[in-house]
């Protein structure tokens, strides 16, 4: 097996990124219309982020960022990545983006309706972070070390691994020409 490298995966990510552009769109957009979106578009967001991230990767074996860059996801012996794995590779991400994500809803109906309506995106997103609750912004922190984490083991191991690999026991590979 050759493993993918860093900037192969990083590239990865940014083709993902890109790829979620449009749901990012709709976010903002139904954001900056209503205090109520985050908490509708809670359980709609989550079951696109396992779809993304589970359902793309057992069935393609990655997504589409991933299978761009010419790469897979698999099992550390080179076996097609199960379902386990790959929820797995995804849960610390996961539930960390369902903390925030529902704290951010609860805080959003906390505002009055005409405090929240007349501000523009960015001065809601930065009311919205002013009024969480204190843990919020270490929630925040522990996310960001986790993704930049992330990217650094990638760094300094052999196989290329980030920690998800290792807490599912995956490995990403460059696939065959």
């Amino acid at each position: 097996m050759t493993y993918a490298g860093f900037w192969r995966r990083f590239g990865a990510y940014l083709v993902d990124f890109i790829a979620l552009i449009p749901l990012m769109a709709i976010a903002v957009f139904g954001t900056n219309h209503s205090r109520w979106f985050q908490a509708v578009w809670l359980i709609p967001g989550a079951l696109i982020g396992i779809w993304f991230s589970v359902h793309l990767v057992v069935r393609y074996g990655g997504t589409p960022g991933k299978l761009a860059m010419r790469t897979r996801i698999v099992m550390d012996d080179g076996s097609p990545v199960t379902r386990q794995a790959a929820f797995v590779r995804y849960s610390v991400l996961f539930g960390l983006s369902m903390l925030t994500s529902a704290t951010l809803a609860y805080t959003a109906l906390q505002i009055p309706e005409e405090q929240y309506m007349p501000l523009g995106f960015v001065q809601k997103s930065m009311l919205l972070t002013e009024a969480a609750p204190a843990w919020y912004k270490g929630l925040n922190i522990v996310m960001n070390v986790w993704v930049w984490s992330e990217f650094i083991t990638i760094l300094f191991n052999k196989r290329k691994k980030a920690l998800h690999d290792y807490l599912a026991g995956t490995v990403v590979i460059r696939k065959a020409t």
